[in-house]
């Protein structure tokens, strides 16, 4: 067998012109067919690279110098945006990432669905894609005996020192981040320290509610006693009337989980309130709630006009977390049924439900692959199944379950395309037309998309 030589050497020193960029962001440029990856590089352009990493089919570069520019390359607004690695676009403009996301979910289909000829909309986009997080979680340092905040440098848990705020969070979140940095550190509070496992601070959590103004402090500390605490929350309610709760999670592990598993109210409600499509929802310190409820909006009107809603509908919503999709379909159908595996989000979904006096929504704790079955053996009927998996997708029992169970519409949220066209080949199979595909940036300046698909069942020849 004839032995494969890579067109390139490491460190050797290349001209590269990018034809294409990959899913996680990266400029592909080719030597002799052999292709290098890019990072910051852009379709179109041409530059000097070094060579990094060189593997028998594709190798790995860094980007030298630009030596022609696209014209979709923009300076990114963020001071620590090539150290951090939170954001992987903020040097392309917004119009070629919506593309790109578009590209993404389009390849994904065609690649492992085998899925085409169908219509791919244009990604839909935010009219100001920054400040749109509802919700940051940062670690907390020590330098030179004083607390430090930041996100940590890509592939390392070195604190970036000179991160002055983050762009895409919303501004009160950075201002309370600041706020309670500087309140601890003047009381003498600790920052934990992950490589001796001592000390105390280990994250401070914000989240805020977009439309109430609402916000939550959650203190992640190692141990249970935190010195000061009264004048610390006191100095913090005081100081800033939007803080609603003030609450403390105890993570006492050697871990780089950041939440451990108890929590305590310190001030005020263990909830605060946000809204979205005319829906309240009360959120804990650990509910799951949609980072960017500006596109979660506009995610679920898509998710409602695939539904087809006519109000004599009955409805599943698999994987339901607190509700939210739920919640937003009940107002248009005769019943819906939501399941989800984690107890503590079906408490929270039964409440929202309560929240917003919406009767014709149930939720019941369990797999979906297994709860599904059941119900069929009970009789139950859906005319449309929601489904929002977690990244790996569904399970071949549950895609079964729902074939099984011949509801007339899937309408199947994504947030991973390589998964969603595996699934929706399966589905295909079994006896469902993929119908249309709306990505959607749920996260701008990232590498991420959100993806919902309509399904219809075809009727027996």
């Amino acid at each position: 067998m004839t032995k494969i030589t890579p067109p390139v050497k490491k460190n050797e020193l290349v001209e590269l012109i990018f034809e294409d960029i990959t899913h996680e962001g990266a400029g592909v440029g080719k030597i002799g067919g052999y292709p290098l990856f890019v990072p910051y590089a852009l379709p179109g352009e041409k530059a000097k690279v070094k060579v990094i990493n060189v593997k028998k089919n594709f190798g790995f570069g860094k980007l030298v110098e630009t030596v022609e520019e696209s014209p979709a390359r923009v300076d990114p607004p963020c001071n620590v945006y090539y150290k951090c690695g939170g954001c992987q676009l903020q040097h392309m403009s917004y119009e070629m990432q919506l593309e790109m996301k578009r590209n993404q979910v389009q390849n994904a289909l065609k690649k492992i669905g085998h899925i085409v000829d169908i219509p791919i909309h244009p990604t839909i986009g935010m009219e100001d894609p920054w400040r749109y997080r509802n919700k940051v979680q940062i670690p907390v340092g020590s330098q030179n005996g004083e607390l430090i905040t930041g996100f940590y440098r890509k592939r390392s848990h070195d604190i970036i020192d000179d991160m002055e705020r983050c762009i895409i969070t919303d501004e009160v979140n950075d201002r309370m981040i600041d706020a309670v940095r500087e309140i601890a550190n003047r009381l003498g509070i600790s920052a934990y320290d992950e490589e001796k496992n001592r000390g105390l601070l280990r994250h401070i959590m914000v989240r805020s509610g977009q439309e109430t103004k609402q916000t939550m402090i959650v203190l992640i500390t190692k141990k249970e006693k935190i010195p000061a605490l009264e004048k610390l929350v006191d100095e913090i309610v005081k100081t800033y009337p939007e803080v609603k709760s003030v609450v403390q999670n105890i993570n006492p592990e050697r871990t780089n989980v950041i939440l451990g598993k108890k929590s305590r109210v310190l001030w005020g409600d263990s909830y605060i309130y946000d809204e979205i499509g005319g829906i309240r929802f009360a959120i804990s310190a650990k509910s799951f709630y949609q980072v960017n409820p500006v596109q979660t909006k506009k995610l679920y009107d898509k998710a409602l006009e695939y539904a087809a809603l006519t109000g004599k509908e009955t409805v599943i919503d698999a994987y339901c977390g607190i509700g939210t999709i739920s919640l937003f379909l009940a107002r248009n159908a005769k019943k819906v049924y939501g399941v989800e595996v984690v107890p503590e989000a079906i408490s929270d979904a039964k409440e929202n439900a309560k929240l917003n006096q919406i009767e014709n929504a149930e939720f019941f704790v369990g797999q979906a692959e297994k709860v599904m079955p059941w119900w069929k053996a009970q009789g139950l009927r859906p005319d449309v199944i929601v489904v929002d998996p977690p990244r790996k997708g569904c399970d071949e029992s549950f895609l079964q379950a729902m074939i099984d169970m011949k509801p007339k519409r899937i309408v199947y949220v994504s947030c991973n395309p390589s998964t969603l066209a595996r699934d929706l080949k399966i589905l295909d199979e079994g006896g469902y037309e993929t119908k249309e595909v709306q990505p959607v940036d749920m996260f701008p300046q990232t590498t991420h998309t959100e993806t919902i698909v309509r399904l219809e069942r075809l009727e027996p020849l």
